[in-house]
């Protein structure tokens, strides 16, 4: 409708505001007449009618009636959801869609898995089908599910949005395996689960054995595979993508009688319900808020048995499109000695820092119910004593579910940073200004002392001029000199030079401090079988690398990882690469249940830097129902290896505020006690050369 406005306005000879347009697609299969009628649904229309009623009525964006596309069977006046249906639906909206739209996708239904028509593209060798009503019986002649939506297309109709510049969220209220059955007899409420067996659709059991006897994991039916639309959560140009699903793909996920105690309730999923019920009770929440409070709400009503997933742009407001501010916060627990949270050092958390206890995930600080002071902080972890806040005296108790929220900037930064010889007037100003910022985070000793950084000028070098960033050692490898960071510092004024010389610091103090803690953190009680694998252009075949001395790889070679959960509880899994230009990239993150396998290609090296590069492999054991550990916000991208001063005007604090973690003065020491195993940092060492080196 905007887009009308604009074109009658600019018929005129006038113009308006560039507004956006939001659009949804909600899909409901309930009735398959294809199907036992044991096998029907009676949820997933009432999902639509809930979020169609909201979307017009209460959201806190407009959605325009004329933007929804409503395919549900038992809504009054809904086309029904058939496998072609939902591909007119998608094509129509690809066609209407523009850059900053916003687009709301929502599947509630049956889902299912079949033998991968593709075996490469799933790791467990299974497809993952979303089920319209149409849905057939499994087809020898073409080995698939008639009508079936398969995970692969499912990307392609969400990648077709994105193409345009649109965000996209999908959700995603269906289950795709599983084998739990009622062990107690439910009442006046009737319970379904969203699963479907594939042997209720014909699917020959030969069949899907063969599929996991050939899929690239080590054959195990707990492994975990993709994420349904993982093909639409591919890097590429586009819009950002929000993915929230109800369970994992081995996970079911039920349908009962909502809101409890209510004359009136009928069946919902539990997902939708418990979603929009969040929504409804606190607007303005950013995506990862949204799905604590779920997780919260799951753990504390005892919702289902399922694990939600979210994944994507989850620091974004939701509906919005835009980034909101970035919300840390963490169940709290109790631990041997008292309360703690599954945070420490590794999360920016601080000893002596003030943290605000919360009702739910999704409530603001104003509505804190008291507040704790870190008193004991290790890498994962950080013990809590109550304390008298803001004029708030400590709770006497707190309710199951309490939140604890970050609420200072503070981080425990600490650099060591060799000064130059003969700095000069201005350097030696600007570097003032640099600790009068920073504080005891930054510590500038005597040129030649033993520091994280030697700055040094060179006079023999390119630019004998500038300041350049050596690393601890003060060494530096002429055939890499035209990599080494530098700053230019003719004609800067003292200002300009620490503004210039900040973000430098900043990018390298986030690397050195994470390597720092791989280096004191590595000891783990934790049974995981890992190692790291390779290929290059002329030995494809992947095979182990030696790790007992530092590998050399050189440009077009790969690195791969391999590791298997032997434990008998989850595990998260987060995987970082530092280049030896401080650049970190974020590779995986995910969930390995018990016996689960992961097998991923990292990165391929490119001919763009060399050195020392790290993988570093951080492994946390889940407790409960949290959400999936994320360290992709510690990603950034490489040091510039010569600039300029900038004319920025943010302050050196600014720029540091989540870019170090500060020195860990305590060794990691295994408890014998039953607190469960610490979580570990694996770190391994390779050196990249050019291929003619």
């Amino acid at each position: 409708m905007t887009r009308v406005i604009a074109a009658a306005l600019a018929a005129l000879g006038l113009s308006g505001p560039a507004l956006a347009d939001n659009y949804a697609i909600l899909i409901g299969a309930s009735t398959y007449p294809n199907l036992e009628e044991r096998f029907w649904l009676k949820g997933p229309a009432n999902d639509v009618d809930l979020i169609q009623t909201y979307l017009t009525e209460a959201a806190p964006v407009p959605f325009d009636a004329g933007n929804i596309t409503v395919l549900a069977d038992g809504v009054e006046g809904a086309a029904d959801p058939t496998l072609q249906a939902i591909r007119d639906a998608f094509a129509d909206l690809a066609g209407r869609v523009g850059a900053d739209d916003f687009v709301y996708l929502h599947f509630s239904g049956h889902g299912t898995q079949a033998p991968a028509l593709d075996p490469d593209t799933e790791i467990d060798g299974l497809d993952e089908l979303f089920l319209p009503v149409d849905i057939g019986p499994w087809s020898d002649t073409v080995g698939a599910v008639e009508n079936g939506l398969v995970d692969d297309e499912i990307g392609q109709l969400i990648g077709a949005l994105r193409a345009k510049g649109a965000t996209v969220w999908a959700v995603f209220d269906a289950c795709h395996s599983g084998t739990v059955t009622r062990g107690a007899p439910a009442g006046s409420e009737e319970v379904r689960l969203r699963k479907l067996s594939p042997a209720a659709l014909g699917v020959p059991e030969d069949a899907m054995l063969d599929a996991l006897t050939r899929a690239r994991a080590l054959p195990d039916p707990r492994a975990r595979p993709d994420s349904p639309a993982a093909e639409a959560l591919k890097d590429g140009e586009g819009g950002a993508f929000i993915a929230f699903y109800a369970a994992q793909t081995n996970e079911t996920t039920p349908e009962k009688r909502l809101p409890a105690g209510v004359p009136e309730r009928r069946s919902q999923g539990v997902f939708t319900y418990t979603l929009f019920e969040t929504l409804a009770q606190n607007p303005g929440l950013t995506y990862r808020q949204l799905g604590q409070e779920i997780l919260r709400k799951y753990t504390v009503g005892n919702l289902a048995l399922a694990t939600p997933m979210f994944e994507g742009a989850l620091d974004s407001i939701v509906f919005s499109g835009e980034a909101g501010e970035r919300i840390v916060q963490w169940p709290l627990r109790e631990g041997e000695f008292g309360p703690i949270i599954r945070a420490g050092a590794l999360q920016g958390v601080t000893e002596g820092e003030v943290l605000a206890l919360l009702p739910t995930a999704a409530a603001s600080v104003d509505e804190a119910l008291g507040y704790a002071e870190a008193t004991f902080v290790e890498t994962f972890q950080a013990e809590l004593t109550m304390v008298d806040h803001n004029g708030v005296a400590p709770p006497d108790s707190l309710p199951r579910g309490t939140f604890v929220r970050k609420v200072s900037d503070a981080v425990d930064f600490s650099l060591t940073v060799a000064l130059p010889d003969a700095p000069g007037a201005d350097l030696s100003a600007a570097f003032d200004i640099l600790k009068q910022d920073a504080g005891a985070r930054l510590r500038f000793v005597a040129a030649g002392d033993a520091a994280d950084v030697q700055l040094a000028r060179l006079p023999g070098s390119p630019r004998p001029g500038a300041l350049w960033f050596l690393p601890g050692s003060g060494l530096l490898e002429a055939e890499n000199i035209d990599q080494t960071p530098s700053v230019g510092t003719a004609g800067r004024s003292p200002a300009e030079l620490a503004v210039a010389l900040q973000d430098n610091l900043g990018r390298m103090s986030r690397a050195i401090n994470l390597l720092r803690m791989g280096e004191q953190y590595s000891g783990t009680d934790l049974n995981i079988d890992l190692s790291l694998r390779t290929r290059t252009p002329v030995q494809r075949q992947l095979r182990d690398m030696d790790l007992t001395a530092v590998p050399v790889l050189v440009p077009d070679d790969q690195v791969h990882v391999l590791a298997r959960n032997n434990e008998a509880f989850p595990v998260d899994a987060n995987v970082l690469h530092i280049g030896s230009n401080y650049e970190i990239n974020h590779f995986f993150r995910g969930r390995l249940q018990p016996g689960d396998t992961l097998k991923k290609g990292l990165f391929k090296i490119t001919d763009e830097a060399f050195g020392r590069d790290r993988v570093i492999i951080i492994l946390t054991p889940v407790d409960g129902q949290d959400d999936i550990e994320d360290l992709r916000f510690l990603e950034q991208a490489p040091v510039r290896a010569m600039r300029g001063a900038g004319t920025s005007g943010s302050s050196f604090a600014e720029s540091l505020r989540d870019a170090g973690f500060g020195v860990v003065t305590r060794g990691a020491v295994a408890l014998d006690d039953d607190s469960g195993p610490d979580p570990v940092i694996l770190q391994y060492e390779i050196d990249t050369r050019p291929a003619n080196g």
